[in-house]
């Protein structure tokens, strides 16, 4: 007998231009409701100007400093030919990464004491979309 996986859609309203939303509690509770013991979570963001991490959600200014130094490493304007205006996000997207894997056990995500999974922002703000299968 094979077993039904779905794929779930989560909606992330981001607040502006760079941001980071932690979207742990969301993702974990896709799992719990899944019920499925052992596994992995897949995460996937269909946006190319957004991206996914997993990094510290204790201290507000982890987050704070990371947008910080995207933003100097890769600024908003730099000459880019892009016609639309965003190459900057489509650059920061690319250098964090559109899809995590997380492993489940116990109906809980596996992630260390101080991590979170982030949905990252780098052209907002708007309304975003995550997609999550666990198999």
């Amino acid at each position: 007998m094979s077993e039904v996986m779905y794929m779930h859609k989560i909606s992330v309203r981001t607040p502006s231009r760079t941001a980071m939303v932690d979207i742990t509690s969301k993702i974990q509770e896709i799992v719990r409701k899944e019920g499925k013991e052992s596994g992995i979570c897949h995460i996937f963001v269909p946006h190319t100007t957004a991206g996914l991490t997993i990094n510290e959600n204790a201290d507000p200014d982890v987050v704070d400093d990371i947008l910080k130094e995207i933003n100097k490493i890769v600024p908003f304007e730099d000459g880019y030919r892009h016609c639309e205006g965003n190459s900057a996000a489509h650059i920061k997207a690319s250098l964090f990464g559109f899809s995590l894997q997380v492993m489940i056990e116990n109906t809980q995500l596996v992630l260390g004491r101080w991590q979170g999974i982030y949905f990252c922002e780098f052209d907002g703000p708007r309304n975003r979309e995550v997609y999550v299968k666990i198999v």
